[in-house]
């Protein structure tokens, strides 16, 4: 049996290696087009540079006129992991009350909760920029990091439910006999055992806030207070001539954040998912 299976499995391993790079090869033309010169790029076919120019990188980096794009790199960091502290914080905070507490018009505020899920963003796109105009928050920080310390987004908090839910109700009648309230519970006995969950929050908030164009285009306005995907923006100049080769070169360097948070972090992101019903 095991002899008829081996041609089936070998099979099955090249399809999945065939699809794996398929899905991998736009990564790797962008990476050896950031050693080619401009006119290679696109004029020749061959996907390996006839010659590797190593100051892409050096050009990309120091692309905008003063500043470099570490300058971008710190903009986006901070932005990312003030996200992230705050998606934490609040989503567990509004999470804990849903998932093991008993309080008037329960389902009625869960229902308002999982309907924000099916708003459409671009519906509050003018109502939240008019609202952070008049508090004079509009070329700051303050309205891409805000929000995530008021547990705005909706999936975040029914994730840490849908895991919360999942924990023993012995071990809050325990903490109860000892002495605990609410607070020191959910301090002392249900964030050590929701990591899973939170690690799954935080590279969600990661990606997206590192990622996000949008709303970093429309609340920025000075260069010098411009992330990573503005300054990307830049090199697209349509009264000059684009310097491909910088630009793949500092996208490629973009990636990597994101690519190593995911990584080391792929184990509880997994874990977390799968133990939150969201399969």
């Amino acid at each position: 049996m095991s002899e008829r299976r081996a041609p089936l499995a070998a099979f099955k391993h090249l399809l999945l290696t065939a699809l794996s790079l398929a899905m991998i090869y736009p990564v790797i033309w962008l990476f050896l087009g950031s050693f080619k010169a401009n006119n290679e790029i696109f004029a020749i076919t061959n996907l390996w540079p006839s010659q590797i120019l190593w100051h892409n990188y050096a050009d990309g980096w120091t692309a905008v006129p003063g500043y470099s794009f570490a300058d971008f790199f710190m903009n986006s960091l901070t932005v990312s992991f003030l996200a992230v502290a705050g998606s934490i914080i609040s989503c567990t905070v509004v999470a804990f009350p849903f998932a093991r507490m008993h309080f008037p018009l329960k389902g009625l505020w869960f229902s308002l909760l999982l309907g924000t899920l099916m708003l459409p963003a671009q519906v509050l796109l003018i109502p939240r920029y008019v609202m952070f105009s008049d508090l004079g928050w509009v070329n700051s920080f303050l309205p891409l990091i805000v929000p995530s310390f008021l547990a705005t987004n909706a999936f975040f908090v029914y994730l840490m439910i849908q895991f919360m839910r999942g924990i023993p109700r012995e071990l809050d009648e325990a903490a109860i006999v000892d002495g605990c309230g609410p607070f020191r519970t959910l301090l002392l006995i249900l964030v050590p055992n929701c990591k899973p969950v939170i690690y799954t929050v935080a590279i969600f908030s990661f990606l997206w806030s590192w990622d996000d164009y949008f709303e970093q285009l429309l609340y920025l306005n000075e260069v010098r207070k411009f992330t990573v995907p503005l300054a990307l923006q830049m090199f697209v100049d349509n009264a000059a001539q684009i310097r491909w080769g910088a630009l793949f070169a500092m996208s490629i360097l973009s990636i990597v954040p994101p690519m190593l948070v995911f990584f080391f972090a792929q184990k509880h992101f997994v874990e977390g998912v799968a133990t939150s019903g969201i399969k």
